[in-house]
């Protein structure tokens, strides 16, 4: 199943900003072609208020509501902006994440993939930053142990930590945070100390790093700890600006790796979490990048045999 909406196109923050409509173009293009043309969608229903309360204090709420503007752009830190779109598309960026929950939850579907923005792992429990205004994959995360989950992991291999979701999360056993990055590189957090309550897991890739160095991080340190923690529901921060053409970092990754790790992913989804995985685009800013690795990682997520190694 694939999740997004039309609102999450107009969300726009400026001439010549990375994080622009043109991406989730970029995203659907990749989704309306063959094979994946075949997957169900449906469009994203907004979050309410309780469900973003439980990721989120009510100040960081009240203010992105707040700072809709009528016209023209508000801006919440250097990096990020809204304009009179925003706040529905961020709405909704975080509704989809919810109802991918409760449909692999419900049996109604195994995979979901929210092709969504605003982008939400580093939005944290009281600010809005780095391109991200409510933390997505936390609002689905914190939904599923709402409806009564003990074990949820959240995998993300953005090129950037996930600064705001482990904020979130570092403090709650329930939670599995897994993560590959580059460092240093924004936002500055996600340093292999991090431990949080025994339940982070941050696995540090330095600039110029290729597919060896990214693979091994994964096989040696994040999918034995994934594997052991026994999900009982997996999220995934769908980033690709680990891409060798990425503007934005120095990372060597192809599209074969993303389809490498999710096939792992999925693996142990299947073993520990009756194989029910929920996806949600995060970072990656070359737009020839961002189709080709949407394509593989949706591939493999959804068990479509790809010719990718």
């Amino acid at each position: 199943m694939i999740l997004t909406h039309p609102a999450c196109a107009l969300h726009d923050m400026g001439p010549g900003h990375p994080e622009s409509p043109a991406r989730l173009a970029a995203v659907l293009s990749a989704l309306d072609a063959p094979p994946l043309a075949a997957i169900r969608r449906l469009l994203a229903p907004a979050a309410s208020i309780e469900q973003l309360r439980r990721a989120h204090d009510v100040c960081l709420i009240e203010r992105v509501f707040a700072s809709a503007p009528i016209s023209g752009l508000s801006r919440l830190d250097g990096d990020t902006a809204m304009n009179p779109n925003s706040l529905d598309a961020a709405l909704h960026a975080a509704g989809a994440v919810v109802a991918g929950v409760d449909a692999v939850l419900q049996g109604q579907t195994d995979r979901v993939f929210c092709a969504v923005r605003p982008p939400g792992h580093h939005a944290t429990h009281v600010d809005a930053m780095g391109f991200c205004l409510f933390n997505n994959v936390a609002v689905g995360a914190a939904h599923a142990m709402a409806l009564g989950l003990e074990r949820v992991a959240i995998i993300d291999f953005d090129v950037h930590h996930g600064n705001g979701t482990q904020n979130i999360f570092a403090d709650d056993p329930r939670v599995l945070y897994a993560s590959s990055h580059q460092w240093p590189l924004y936002p500055g957090t996600g340093a292999e100390s991090e431990h949080g309550v025994g339940n982070i897991h941050n696995a540090v890739l330095m600039p110029g790093a290729r597919s060896l160095e990214f693979r091994e991080a994964w096989m040696l340190q994040l999918l034995p700890a994934i594997a052991a923690f026994k999900p009982q529901l997996m999220l995934i921060s769908a980033g690709f600006d680990a891409h060798r053409l990425d503007p934005l970092a120095q990372l060597n990754l192809g599209a074969e790796d993303f389809a490498w790790v999710t096939r792992a992913l999925v693996a142990i989804a299947e073993r520990h979490a009756m194989g029910r995985v929920v996806s949600t685009l995060e970072g990656g800013y070359s737009l020839t990048a961002l189709r080709e690795c949407t394509a593989a990682h949706c591939q493999a997520l959804f068990g479509i045999v790809s010719a990718l190694p």
